[in-house]
């Protein structure tokens, strides 16, 4: 016994390496975010993950009118390559692994990126780390895209085919199927979808005429991915199974890739940040810790980056003490179980082998309706794609309504004692109002400080390598040494390419809700519209660069489900733009959605505005991450209801705005 217990200790697998700990993380300024990744580099994490804020991820300046409200709130601003230079400083990049969660100015920063490494000495052949570098997926979800489908993917393949070569270790896309499953998406879909921009991105790169065709597995062998993981952590751990099934399937037949180290299925992961609570919100910490489990049990189809929300996020911006303990829950699963000191347990499961089975089989059949309508960009232009997941994400919330699918602390067991981790006004961070007016002074003392000569002569020759058809890095990372801005690299883009709004996926929506519900809701509507002789007309909007367009999008669809007139027009709006629709269109209620933390500026000026056009008896509610502070400011400001994710029901909602719009009529008359 003593012999066969010492030869199982003898073969007994050594211990694997942990995934790369990260916390995803920016705000206010370059400054402030370099002091937070340099502690949280101090207390253990691995990688860096940044958060660029609106303005950076849409290409504006922090001066632009459309950066107001938004400078700093959700990531930081990165105007120039001294911005990046800050963010950085004293950090090793050619020993550390960066991911940059940017999409449409991937080119941009990942440029400058590669300027500020030249600056000191570093070759670009030693940076390692990831662009997102994702634009379908932002027509379907975040909706930080900025030019039409044709030249975002002529940038990306740019990227692609420059940095397999130039920048070896650099994953120059990641797939992110993160956002789709935040966006509704199915397990099915997300692996669908996400799978479908994978296969329109490399078939891009391989009709550009840039990649010689020996050397497409080593550009297949650089694509790496972004995921999610649900609650339902079994079935999200077979889909990285399916995931890791699917990607082999593709790489072999479709790319005639055979090394299996250029055809593995390597992925990150943000754990979901959708089914986060407000209500309870303390909860959200188990539910992180089993979301986390779906990415790590399965050594086969294990994450190699991990990043975990942190708990309070529901609420607001997490404070540093709360990213710590999110890097703690990483650190506490890797080095004090036994998690990787086994093989993988799942293997020869029949249940986990027929759910996994199942998983690439609907995968299948829907990956080939996308390839029957012509491929991932056309189902994207054609609206099928976003129709999908707002159909999905409307089952998801009809299911949460209803009670069939239970939320705890929301729709069951929500009787509960008061949490004595949010309280008071210091429970999240707040980005102060100064942070703005002073990364615009800097910015302004950065562009009178320059030598406009060599900005002028950098951008004219990225002008041309645009239209002379070259790849467009080397001419960028040119403007990046100049000192040219984010602006000025986006705008000149957007002059030759133009801007593009995605389809909404609401008017062709079609979706089984609780009939009985919205009948009960369409005979209010009709009885509202007998007393005011006209239907009840809603314009939902969303102000600011704020893409996340979920919950407008549920809205609109139950709005309309319920009798409304809608006019809904996307993301993206000036609080102007917003004020003339409303008047134009004549509507008797305005429903704005903002979850950027950008409501109170946002909010504000548009009051200011109704008040000015004389709309003032035109009811204002908002929707979005308020806190309750902040909700006591917009209702002194004459916001007529402010709305949170603890206001889950959307029929009840429909029935408050319903109620709000006949008493303003009442009090006009």
């Amino acid at each position: 016994m003593a012999e066969q217990l010492a030869t199982a200790k003898q073969k007994s697998p050594k211990r694997e390496a942990p995934w790369l700990i990260r916390t995803y993380s920016g705000y206010a300024s370059a400054k402030e975010s370099n002091a937070l990744y340099r502690k949280n580099l101090a207390r253990g994490q691995t990688g860096l993950s940044i958060a660029f804020d609106l303005p950076t991820q849409t290409g504006y300046d922090s001066d632009h009118i459309l950066a107001r409200g938004e400078v700093g709130k959700v990531g930081v601003p990165v105007c120039h390559i001294g911005d990046m230079d800050t963010l950085l400083d004293g950090i090793p990049l050619d020993r550390m692994n960066t991911s940059m969660t940017i999409n449409a100015p991937a080119a941009w920063l990942l440029s400058l990126y590669i300027a500020v490494a030249e600056r000191r000495g570093i070759d670009r052949a030693t940076l390692s780390g990831t662009t997102q570098n994702d634009i379908i997926k932002e027509y379907l979800s975040r909706g930080t895209y900025i030019f039409p489908p044709a030249p975002s993917m002529r940038l990306i393949c740019d990227v692609i085919s420059f940095t397999y070569k130039e920048v070896p270790k650099w994953n120059p896309m990641n797939v992110c199927s993160y956002h789709l499953q935040e966006a509704g998406a199915t397990p099915e879909q997300e692996l669908a979808f996400a799978l479908a921009n994978a296969l329109a991105v490399l078939d891009a790169v391989k009709a550009s005429g840039q990649v010689p065709p020996e050397d497409l597995p080593q550009v297949v062998g650089r694509i790496s991915f972004f995921t999610n993981a649900g609650i339902r952590f079994i079935t999200e751990m077979c889909k990285m199974r399916a995931f890791n099934v699917l990607w082999e399937e593709i790489c072999r037949d479709r790319y005639g890739v055979t090394d299996p180290k250029l055809s593995r299925f390597r992925y990150g992961v943000q754990v979901n940040s959708l089914g986060l609570t407000e209500p309870q919100a303390e909860n959200n910490v188990y539910r992180i810790l089993l979301e986390m489990l779906a990415v790590v049990l399965s050594k086969n189809a294990r994450a190699r980056a991990v990043q975990l929300p942190a708990w309070n996020e529901a609420l607001g911006l997490p404070r540093p003490w709360d990213q710590q303990w999110s890097l703690r829950l990483q650190q506490i699963v890797a080095f004090e179980t036994d998690l990787l000191d086994f093989g993988d347990i799942f293997d020869g499961s029949r249940a986990i082998a027929e759910k996994v089975e199942a998983l690439c089989y609907s995968a299948r059949e829907e990956l080939a309706k996308i390839d029957q309508l012509g491929g991932a960009v056309v189902a994207v232009e054609s609206g099928y794609m976003k129709r999908r997941l707002v159909e999905s994400n409307a089952t998801r919330l009809a299911a949460i309504e209803s009670g069939e699918q239970i939320v705890v602390g929301v729709n069951k067991f929500t009787e509960g004692e008061p949490s004595p981790l949010g309280a008071g006004e210091e429970s999240i961070v707040t980005v102060d109002p100064r942070a703005e007016q002073e990364q615009i002074a800097s910015l302004t003392a950065w562009k009178q400080s320059r030598d406009a000569a060599k900005v002028k002569a950098t951008l004219a020759d990225l002008a041309d390598a645009i239209r002379d058809g070259r790849n467009i890095m080397e001419p960028s990372i040119a403007c990046a040494h100049a000192g040219v801005t984010t602006g000025e690299w986006s705008g000149l883009l957007r002059d030759i390419f133009g801007e593009y709004r995605a389809p909404t996926g609401v008017a062709q929506a079609v979706v089984a809700t609780d009939i009985s519900g919205l009948m009960t809701l369409r005979a209010k509507v009709e009885e509202a519209t007998d007393k005011m002789g006209r239907r009840i007309k809603m314009l939902v909007g969303k102000p600011g660069l704020d893409g996340h367009s979920n919950g407008a999008e549920q809205i609109a669809l139950r709005a309309r489900d319920a009798g409304f007139e809608v006019v809904y027009e996307g993301i993206r709006l000036t609080p102007e733009q917003i004020v003339a629709a409303a008047l134009e269109e004549g509507v008797h209620v305005v429903g704005l959605s903002i979850l950027s933390g950008s409501h109170l500026p946002l909010v504000t000026e548009i009051m200011e505005r109704m008040k000015a056009a004389d709309l003032m008896d035109v009811p204002v509610v908002v929707g979005g991450i308020i806190p309750p502070e902040d909700a006591e400011k917009l209702l002194k400001a004459g916001v007529a209801r402010v709305y949170t994710p603890k206001d889950f029901d959307l029929n009840t909602i429909m029935a408050d705005i319903i109620k709000i719009v006949q008493q303003t009529a009442m009090e006009a008359a």
